[in-house]
């Protein structure tokens, strides 16, 4: 039987664990036990999203992975720094690396930094909050003030509920609200299915029939995509992410999902898609700098038509620029992930480290 509506407020983290581990201990963690996960739709007023989908039956499904042997832990991010790429949508990032500080009196010498400027949420590998997109029902013709008071977000919540004025936090939606995600992960090697090995075409698009493609390739249709899943999906874009960033090329354009893709996933329940690209959505050559079309969306005035489905329509949370190329060339297809973005209240992103654990080739 299905569960509905709002799943129990999560544990701590190392609570879950020792959830986790009992259960595994018991027997009890099996990929296809799906029976006690909470299904949608959501109760009104809901903020959490498909992260209503967490809880024992994940952590039960998560369980198997970390103790299986030969598993290993993955670093699925970048390093952060001043030299790494840098959205254009958000402000540039600058650290200062400030002098040794010494107390009087005391034999202490302590080091620190500070963010000289710039969105950390927004930059590197970093994850979206719900609250970080909204919609308008008609398409604004750039002329006099948008009309942001009519912006609707994600469980029919409105701009005056979300951010009623230009310095607010966001009151609703906001990256605070996630809950530590602690599920099974499923890789998809679009890089290898699509690509014939080489990195995926900027304004290439991965479908619904793609995904189920590479389930297939990868040995696993008969698992599938179960509800309150990771999705991870490796383009092979990441490969023009470098550090120092000479080139600028990583974030003028790059693969991403289709709209189909975007809501087969959807359809699948799961809690987070991530991708080793900067945008989730496809980027065409030039169509930043307005030489080009966007590849989809267009039609319906929304360039960022997979933003728009999965943070306004699905809540399903997403990240930017993960790096899956270990977990990809270890062929870990299914793994355990943790994710735990920091608790800025009322930000609309937050830097984030995910990590895997999973047993290489299987």
């Amino acid at each position: 039987m299905r569960m509905r509506g709002m799943a129990k407020r999560p544990l701590l983290p190392a609570a879950a664990l020792m959830v986790v581990l009992t259960v595994a201990s018991q027997g009890m963690a099996a990929d296809g036990d799906t029976a006690s996960t909470p299904m949608p739709p959501w109760p009104a007023g809901d903020e959490l999203g498909m992260a209503n989908t967490l809880g024992p039956a994940t952590w039960a499904r998560c369980a198997s992975q970390m103790t299986a042997a030969g598993a290993k832990s993955y670093e699925l991010s970048h390093e952060r720094s001043n030299t790494m790429p840098l959205s254009p949508f958000g402000r540039p990032l600058s650290y200062e690396y400030t002098p040794t500080i010494s107390l009087p009196g005391t034999r202490h010498a302590f080091n620190g930094e500070q963010v000289q400027g710039g969105e950390p949420g927004a930059q590197g590998t970093q994850m979206d909050a719900i609250g970080h997109f909204a919609y308008y029902d008609e398409v604004w013709n750039g002329e006099g003030e948008p009309p942001v008071d009519s912006a609707q977000y994600y469980g029919g919540y409105m701009q005056k509920d979300v951010k009623p004025t230009p310095d607010s936090p966001l009151l609703k939606l906001g990256i605070e609200k996630v809950p530590p995600i602690i599920t099974s992960a499923v890789l998809l090697d679009a890089k290898a299915y699509l690509g014939d090995g080489e990195s995926l075409q900027p304004g290439q698009m991965i479908t619904a029939a793609d995904i189920e493609g590479m389930l297939k390739a990868e040995g696993l249709s008969a698992r599938g995509i179960l509800p309150g899943d990771v999705v991870y999906i490796y383009t092979g874009w990441s490969e023009n992410w470098a550090d120092p960033d000479v080139e600028k090329r990583y974030y003028t354009m790059g693969p991403g999902l289709s709209e189909d893709g975007a809501k087969y996933l959807a359809g699948k329940a799961v809690v987070l898609v991530a991708l080793d690209n900067p945008f989730t959505d496809p980027v065409a050559e030039g169509q930043l700098m307005g030489k080009a079309m966007p590849p989809q969306g267009m039609d319906k005035g929304l360039p960022f038509v997979i933003h728009h489905q999965n943070l306004t329509q699905a809540g399903i949370h997403q990240i930017q620029n993960a790096k899956l190329d270990t977990l990809a060339a270890d062929k870990v297809w299914t793994s355990c992930t943790i994710i735990l973005p920091l608790r800025s209240r009322g930000h609309a992103g937050s830097p984030v480290r995910p990590v895997a654990i999973g047993t290489p080739g299987r």
